[in-house]
């Protein structure tokens, strides 16, 4: 068991604010320079050591289902948990984490529509050090618009294009403790149910990362990170 490290992806959403590219297919499968989205991110969770993904799917997850198949050509043991009615994202977490072994120790868990190069170990140490329930990721709270600064003269001194805000925000992805099955709702949302009782108890840490981030939310989101691919100013595992 020491040598299977599971994950699970977060796959089900329509993506509504992407159509019409997700009239026909599920978001996490909308491409980028050729390649679904979730694809980088089962490339990320490789290379942190994950052997085995549940991709939990909802919305046309046959697509993702035959894209990946048992996982081998990705370098992983592709697992794959379908919703007969809508359960919400806790309740996906719920059902798909009884598909991991009851003795494996932490899992990973991220939303299917994030992109990231943090390393997994600092998260990992700080999961174990703290011996939380569950680690959330958090990320500089990006500014939708440009920034202008003055000085006590009132003069403007520089302009922030799209800077970051002094807050951290949710970055849906997660290290959780095994156990945490119990604590899920049946039907329901994690973040709603599940992490404000654990933040109560003390039970939930924080790891606030400065590395690359992205959820594809927007179209813009979605051409940003092309570009910065295309470009070569942004490396992940596997592009």
């Amino acid at each position: 068991m020491s040598d299977r490290f599971f994950a699970l992806t977060i796959a089900g959403g329509r993506g509504e604010r992407l159509r019409p590219l997700t009239d026909n297919r599920p978001k996490p499968m909308v491409e980028i320079n050729g390649k679904p989205i979730i694809s980088y991110q089962v490339d990320w969770m490789r290379a942190q050591g994950v052997t085995d993904v549940v991709f939990l799917c909802g919305y046309m997850g046959e697509m993702i289902q035959s894209y990946f198949g048992d996982g081998s050509k990705y370098g992983i043991t592709a697992h794959y948990s379908f919703e007969d009615s809508p359960l919400g994202r806790g309740g996906a977490l719920k059902q798909g984490l009884s598909m991991v072994p009851a003795n494996a120790k932490n899992v990973l868990v991220a939303n299917g529509d994030v992109i990231t190069n943090q390393p997994l170990e600092p998260i990992a140490e700080l999961h174990e050090n703290s011996g939380s329930m569950g680690t959330m990721m958090l990320v500089p709270y990006p500014s939708q618009y440009g920034v202008v600064e003055s000085d006590d003269q009132d003069i403007v001194t520089q302009f922030i294009e799209k800077g970051n805000l002094p807050f951290w925000i949710n970055a849906g992805v997660y290290l959780f403790d095994r156990q945490i099955e119990s604590l899920l709702p049946d039907i329901g949302d994690h973040e709603t149910t599940t992490f404000q009782d654990l933040a109560k108890q003390g039970k939930l840490s924080a790891y606030k990362s400065k590395m690359m981030w992205t959820s594809i939310e927007s179209p813009k989101d979605l051409s940003d990170i092309t570009d910065q691919i295309r470009d070569g100013s942004l490396t992940l595992a596997g592009s």
